[in-house]
């Protein structure tokens, strides 16, 4: 009882002592945008993409980064080509192999000149105060927090003493490079996102674009970057010096083996990505793209209903009027979400939704708030897959597909509407991303690209997911199909008891709205 008492007492010490602590000040901080459009055009990077841009007539040309391990090279490449800026926003950057091969990647750009611009959510940046601190140190690389902890080393104890505005968290994810090309999707960098790792790989989808879109892109990082939410890592975390921290990435950090590693720095360096962007070789998909994405005022809970990206996105796509192919690792669609789903179901369209299954998930609570309103979709005639857990995976054969049967998780964030309009980007369809956290993503008008993700979901779905029905009696069923005969599964495939009822518990918890 002593102990409990003595650790009460000093989480409720650190909660006053945080209670009292506010952000600093953002009076001093520096200046900055992104590369004027006359400086980008003459950079490499410009100068190889104007031919084909000069023969599109405003369209933009997309390169779906299917892949994980090309995801990787194509980011670390296109820091290696960089002249002039880099312009990186993320949620989450993880301290392990790639992470490390990335940060080494823009200080070696910092150091020849290119003018760095890092700006990471600061829920996403365990461990990396202090190689964050020394890198902000370096010339030309500055590095800024989004809604930043004041605690460093307890930043859940912020949740409690300020939790309206540590709730709310910047899921954006952009890798921009002189402002003529950008990487956006679905990708958080990490070892287990780039198939660097032989634990789980988290399926996902990202793609390089180029063209009218990217300004687009460059214009919303600066809205972000000058926003009262970003602020400078130095005002944050105590100062270290540059020598003072090691970020090699030789050192092997994570669960990947050396040869793991090793592979990663072989795969960068015969990769032809760059070569064959330079050389107007790469098979783009030229169509017209549109940017969309929430105000970061969200991030402090000052923009209007109308405003959040939600809005923007369904403007954007329009009313469908023959398919929908959704893919989200976390989907609760709420009863609003049901009702819209339905209706375009019942109108005769074909609405087909895959997401994590149980024993996939990484995120119990949100399986929760999917799994009480499957029996509602599925009454209303809407497919539903949910993607198993899959044995190990290879990061150098994993295929081109965002949810392929390489994978041991889902995270893309992705649907195709009539096989015509394709949305890639960081928004799930819950709660959290509808009404907390900041998004972005685009929309691309190619019946090329949407056709082509509609025919991998129908082909890969078949091997890769329960297909989830109701049966004679109503009652859920899941059908395996992936080894060529046909198991049903009555209960939750993978689970116990004990997680069953977790799970029910949790779906009547009213915390759906912070899904």
């Amino acid at each position: 009882m002593t102990t409990f008492l003595r650790s009460l007492l000093i989480v409720g010490s650190l909660c006053i002592f945080a209670s009292g602590c506010a952000l600093p000040s953002l009076d001093q901080r520096s200046a900055s945008s992104a590369l004027p459009e006359a400086e980008a055009s003459n950079t490499l990077l410009g100068l190889a993409i104007a031919p084909q841009l000069a023969k599109q007539q405003g369209k933009s040309g997309t390169y779906p980064l299917g892949n994980p391990l090309n995801a990787f090279a194509a980011r670390m490449l296109l820091a290696k080509t960089a002249e002039r800026t880099l312009d990186i926003q993320y949620y989450i950057w993880t301290k392990d192999v790639t992470g490390r091969l990335l940060l080494e990647a823009l200080r070696e750009a910092a150091a020849r000149g290119v003018r760095v611009r890092l700006l990471l959510d600061d829920n996403g940046t365990a461990g990396l105060d202090k190689e964050l601190a020394a890198l902000a140190a370096i010339p030309n690389f500055e590095i800024r927090l989004f809604n930043p902890f004041i605690l460093r080393q307890a930043k859940w104890l912020g949740f409690i003493t300020d939790f309206e505005r540590s709730n709310r968290r910047m899921h954006n994810k952009s890798f921009t490079a002189d402002n003529r090309a950008t990487i956006i999707g679905g990708r958080n960098i990490g070892d287990d996102y780039f198939g660097a790792t032989s634990g789980a790989l988290k399926a996902d989808l990202d793609a390089l674009l180029v063209g009218p879109v990217v300004q687009d892109v460059s214009e919303d990082f600066d809205r972000y970057w000058t926003s009262q939410s970003a602020y400078p890592v130095e005002l944050i975390v105590r100062p270290h010096r540059p020598d003072s921290v090691d970020i090699t990435p030789l050192t092997p950090l994570s669960t990947a083996s050396t040869a793991e590693r090793d592979n990663y720095l072989t795969a960068v360096s015969n990769s032809t990505f760059v070569r064959d962007l330079l050389q107007g070789q790469l098979p783009m998909v030229w169509a017209p793209a549109k940017m969309i994405s929430d105000d970061p005022a969200k991030g402090l809970s000052r923009v209007e209903e109308e405003e959040l990206l939600i809005h923007a996105m369904a403007e954007v796509i329009g009313q469908p009027q023959h398919s929908l192919v959704l893919v989200s690792p976390y989907f609760v669609p709420t009863e609003a979400g049901v009702k819209a789903f339905s209706r375009l179901a019942r109108q005769g369209l074909s609405v087909s939704i895959l997401t994590n299954a149980m024993e996939a998930t990484d995120v119990l609570p949100v399986h929760a708030g999917y799994a009480k309103h499957r029996k509602a979709l599925l009454k209303a005639g809407i497919r539903l897959y949910e993607l198993r857990q899959l044995a190990g995976h290879s990061g150098r054969h994993s295929k081109a597909c965002p949810f392929g049967s390489s994978s041991s998780s889902l995270h893309a964030k992705t649907f195709a509407v009539d096989r015509s309009r394709i949305f890639i980007g960081s928004f799930n369809f819950d709660p959290r991303s509808m009404h907390l956290n900041t998004e972005l993503g685009f929309v691309i008008e190619s019946p090329e690209i949407a056709s082509e993700l509609e025919d991998q979901f129908k082909a890969e779905v078949l091997h890769s997911a329960y297909q989830v029905s109701l049966n004679e009696a109503g009652k859920l069923q899941w059908i395996d199909r992936h080894s060529g005969e046909e198991i049903i599964y009555s209960t939750e495939p993978g689970s116990t008891a004990v997680k069953r009822a977790a799970l029910w518990l949790l779906s009547k918890l009213p915390i759906e709205w912070m899904l």
